[in-house]
């Protein structure tokens, strides 16, 4: 089993940062990728970014040039700049596991961008 735990949102001003932490307990070695998806006041889920098991980085092109993802042990982080209203969305960690474990989803974490 592998358990996600977000932490990191909160509220700030069009143009601010913040950034996004996704802790992983249990079976870390079972993790292909961490992504992070978002999901809006009435919008569907999101892919936003993920980092894979050799470090490498996608990032969708809506948030490309102000998000960046990496990794540091255990820990996925969502580095978020210049935010923007449009931003504002339940920020969610999900982990692709190996061979037929499937995924697994964090309990979100809540970014709101106004003035």
């Amino acid at each position: 089993q592998v358990q996600l735990v977000e932490s990191g949102g909160g509220s700030v001003q069009p143009g601010g940062s913040l950034r996004l932490s996704c802790a992983a307990s249990g079976r870390i070695f079972t993790i292909l990728a961490t992504n992070w998806y978002r999901q809006g006041p009435g919008n569907q889920r999101d892919f936003v970014a993920r980092i894979n098991r050799d470090g490498d980085t996608t990032i969708a092109d809506s948030v490309k040039g102000r998000f960046t993802i990496s990794r540091a042990k255990d820990t996925v982080f969502l580095q978020m700049n210049n935010l923007e209203p449009d931003d504002t969305a339940v920020y969610y960690c999900h982990a692709h596991l190996v061979g037929n474990l499937g995924v697994v989803w964090g309990q979100g974490t809540q970014v709101t961008v106004s003035s």
